[in-house]
């Protein structure tokens, strides 16, 4: 029998298959109210994080559920697949949290991770600006010493879970003539002085995993320094290497749902006494879809490996997860089209999820590195 999650240890397979049948239960019946009334997943992350999965990506050690990639991977494609929104908001927190894993301190990791795991805190990574999001290193958000510590100053934008999260960690140049070696992370709690979060976008998809523009005029403690002054950059680009994965994931769980929508909308439609899953066009899309679907979990599952591999040994994976995230949203985009089209007019309407989907899924294409970032990414891999 065909299982493309062979690799899974028996106790990760029940984790998923639990997680499987909660998100079916109690996240996908929500899904398309969230996205009508656009209301944030507090709901839904709660639940999350009773199951262990708003500390999935974390070891043990400090309360995480410490499986596999490839296991995180098959769990973040299954929370995707019953929720967009929900999964967009979860892997936000994981960007966070990884940043505290990769470059805090043993103290921070103690004081944070835990309470990140069980979902008692929800994170936000702030990296991009308005006039920094594909190149992070020209950002221009300033900390600057103090005799208490650190001045924060600057704006970012797009932060996902920004203006909802407990703890946001901003990144921030600290020696503007170092350039990417002059770049530091901070952790900013909720409610800092000076910290101000403007309304939620208004966005195409993903609406109840809000994005917000944060302006920061904030004054921090020496111990607000995430780690190392310098790290930063570093930092980001190692847990960026984590959220590729996590993007494509997201992309696997996303296509999947729309896949599955059209094939059983392709078995049920009778047009002129004959199922649409009996005329040859339609089972040549199928056929396609299928294809785009399996390439891009081969690709995301060996650089889920690599992720692995990485955390035993050191190192980046950077072209895995490049060409991970990239031919999973590629993919993705055009496995849900396809579904939609197999739909017909009923495909446009907001009665069947494959609209909603859709939406959902045009975003994969940009944030985490645009597609175009991500070719730029794998040529130069190729090309040193």
């Amino acid at each position: 029998m065909d299982d493309p999650w062979h690799m899974l240890s028996e106790e990760e397979r029940l984790f998923c298959d639990v997680l499987e049948r909660l998100c079916a239960d109690k996240i996908a019946p929500l899904a398309a109210e969230t996205d009508e009334t656009s209301r944030f997943v507090h709901q839904q992350l709660a639940t999350l994080g009773e199951a262990g999965m708003m500390g999935a990506n974390l070891p043990e050690t400090y309360g995480g559920g410490g499986i596999s990639a490839p296991a995180l991977l098959r769990a973040v494609a299954i929370v995707a697949g019953a929720c967009g929104s929900t999964a967009s908001a979860m892997t936000a927190h994981y960007l966070a949290t990884d940043s505290i894993l990769i470059g805090g301190t043993e103290a921070q990791k103690e004081e944070w991770l835990p309470k990140a795991a069980t979902g008692e805190m929800l994170a936000a990574f702030a990296l991009t600006e308005p006039t920094a999001g594909s190149d992070p290193a020209d950002m221009k958000t300033r900390a600057r010493r103090t005799s208490a510590g650190w001045h924060l100053q600057g704006t970012k934008c797009f932060i996902s879970n920004g203006g909802v999260a407990d703890l946001i960690v901003v990144y921030a140049v600290t020696d503007p003539d170092k350039a990417h070696r002059g770049i530091s992370a901070f952790l900013l709690p909720k409610g800092t002085p000076g910290f101000e979060a403007g309304s939620a976008e208004k966005t195409m998809g993903l609406k109840g995993g809000h994005v917000f523009t944060l302006n920061l005029d904030c004054e921090l403690p020496e111990s607000a320094l995430l780690g190392e002054e310098g790290k930063g950059f570093r930092t980001a680009m190692q847990v960026l290497d984590n959220g590729r994965v996590e993007v494509a994931a997201q992309c696997l769980g996303l296509a999947s749902a729309a896949m599955n929508a059209a094939i059983a909308y392709a078995k049920e439609r009778v047009i002129g006494g004959t199922a649409l899953s009996d005329r040859q066009g339609i089972r040549w899309m199928i056929a396609d879809m299928g294809l785009a679907w399996r390439s891009a979990l081969l690709l995301s599952q060996e650089a889920a490996r690599q992720r692995d591999l990485v955390h035993s040994h050191g190192g980046r994976f950077s072209l895995a997860s490049s060409m991970a995230k990239l031919g999973a949203s590629e993919a993705a985009g055009k496995i849900a089209d396809t579904a939609l089209q197999l739909h017909g007019g009923y495909g446009y309407t907001r009665d069947f999820p494959v609209e909603r989907i859709v939406r959902d899924l045009r975003i994969m294409r940009i944030y985490e590195g645009s597609s175009e970032i991500q070719r730029i990414i794998i040529a130069g891999n190729m090309l040193a």
